[in-house]
């Protein structure tokens, strides 16, 4: 790969602590749906908690992958009330993620959010979450069954109703789908300047775009990062950032 011909992408990694010390960490899948779906090079962003020159960051990305992830982003962000106990946070993610979301959107840089990246996309822009969606008694069971191979688990789980004319629907061609389904929280109320998307079948948003967005601005529930290379509604959707992520390099290097 000659890194002159490919996109520079920023994926954000979570803060973990593993065993005596803290580390910044990123699946693989999602450092290889970059590289085989976008067709570009993921470069870590820490989440160190520490203020982000933000400006000159974004000035050498040409696109940001905000990364799913087991913790969820802090209530008190969206003055949701306390997590239940053991609930796990990152509160480092989010004093990294939550302010470099809107600027990376502002400064045109092409985002794409999934899962928690989706919800904190949410978060930014005003909403609240549900903290755990099989309690409210609304919708379909969304969580994977964690005692099942890791294939069953991002196995497809539900279809999607997309909205025509959308963002999404731009990108794959069709107004349905079937995606994975592996996930607790999910959309309460959504946030100012966002636009639905894609549904479940219960109606919970499953993805949104940022109305007025200079670049390409999407947040996905569901993991396309899955074996991106075997399902061609995941691989339309990282072509199109990609696609997105390609041009803003064209307009960077002029």
């Amino acid at each position: 790969m000659s890194l002159s011909k490919v996109p520079m992408i920023g994926v954000v990694a979570c803060n973990q602590q593993i065993g005596l010390h803290p580390f910044n960490i990123v699946g693989e899948k999602y450092l290889l749906s970059v590289v085989n779906g976008a067709k570009g090079f993921p470069l870590v962003i820490p989440s160190l908690g520490l203020a982000v020159p933000t400006e000159e960051l974004l000035s050498r990305l040409d696109g940001i992958l905000f990364t799913g992830s087991p913790s969820n982003v802090e209530p008190h962000h969206f003055q949701g009330p306390a997590s239940a106990e053991g609930t796990h946070h990152d509160p480092k993610r989010d004093a990294t993620t939550l302010p470099l979301i809107k600027a990376a959107i502002d400064a045109g840089v092409p985002v794409f959010g999934i899962c928690r990246g989706f919800q904190e996309m949410n978060v930014v822009y005003g909403g609240s979450l549900h903290q755990k969606l099989h309690e409210v008694g609304l919708f379909i069971e969304h969580r994977e069954d964690k005692t099942a191979p890791v294939d069953v688990q991002y196995g497809l789980s539900h279809a999607i109703d997309i909205v025509p004319g959308g963002l999404l629907h731009q990108a794959w061609g069709s107004e349905q789908a079937e995606v994975n389904s592996v996930h607790t929280q999910g959309v309460d109320r959504l946030g100012q300047g966002l636009t639905p998307e894609a549904h479940s079948p219960d109606g919970l948003i499953e993805a949104f775009s940022v109305k007025g967005a200079k670049a390409f601005a999407l947040g996905v529930q569901w993991h396309p990062e899955w074996k991106v290379q075997d399902n061609q509604f995941y691989s339309s959707i990282f072509d199109a950032f990609g696609n997105a992520c390609r041009l803003h390099a064209a307009k960077r290097e002029r």
